[in-house]
């Protein structure tokens, strides 16, 4: 499963080129615009790492900062317009990983995110921390909608759908990952593999076909759902 990045800003241009650029990196992403809000979302949602704002609205990002620290070993990066030294001495003595001030590249932001989550995941594996992704049930219940991953079939209103294996893979994929946008990149990738050479037709022509399976009205989705430019969503 693609790793869980939330991102707690309040300036708004920034938060959704910020949520733009690691969904399209293949996160998964969740935001949050004040301080509170960030740290009940951090709290439930389990991220893998959290970008967090300094100046924040209700609890500013040292007080995020400071209350995550003893709940979680996350990587915490703060983002902040302020570059004195004292702002970094604090920011590292309650706990961030990292301190990146304003304006910052885009690029550089990505790879010092990368780094952190790889550095993370070695520390895991050395102290033989076990890994947080749990096997999925074996059977989903969606409403009218039951998918059954040992018979390798679905049921809608208790009628056996047929699907073909690639549809069921991109199903359960995108259900293990529902209410967040997954671009086709990540698809391909996760459903297909690295190495497949085909593009993202191949995505959309499936969901097409998963649309005209599991969708009331398939011209009018709401289960399926298109996120322009970007990917697609599974809503229950």
């Amino acid at each position: 499963m693609p790793e869980k990045i939330l991102i707690v800003e309040d300036e708004k241009t920034l938060q959704e080129t910020l949520v733009y650029n690691f969904v399209k990196e293949g996160y998964l992403v969740n935001s949050a615009d004040d301080g509170l809000a960030g740290l009940q979302i951090a709290r439930t949602w389990k991220p893998d790492l959290v970008l967090l704002d300094v100046m924040l609205p209700k609890l500013n990002g040292f007080e995020v900062c400071k209350a995550l620290r003893p709940e979680t070993d996350i990587p915490i990066l703060l983002l902040t317009a302020r570059a004195e030294e004292i702002d970094r001495v604090i920011g590292f003595e309650i706990g961030a990983d990292d301190y990146i001030v304003k304006p910052f590249s885009m690029r550089e932001l990505i790879a010092r995110v990368k780094t952190r989550l790889k550095a993370y995941q070695r520390t895991n594996l050395a102290s033989g921390e076990p890994s947080k992704a749990t096997e999925p049930p074996d059977e989903i219940l969606l409403g009218n909608l039951v998918i059954d991953r040992k018979r390798h079939e679905i049921r809608l209103d208790d009628v056996v759908v047929p699907l073909k294996p690639k549809e069921m893979d991109l199903l359960c994929f995108l259900v293990e990952n529902k209410g967040r946008a997954v671009s086709r990149e990540t698809i391909l990738e996760k459903v297909w593999g690295w190495d497949y050479i085909g593009g993202s037709r191949t995505v959309d022509v499936h969901i097409r076909w998963l649309r005209s399976k599991i969708e009331a009205n398939p011209s009018k989705p709401v289960r399926l759902v298109t996120v322009p430019g970007l990917g697609y969503r599974f809503e229950s």
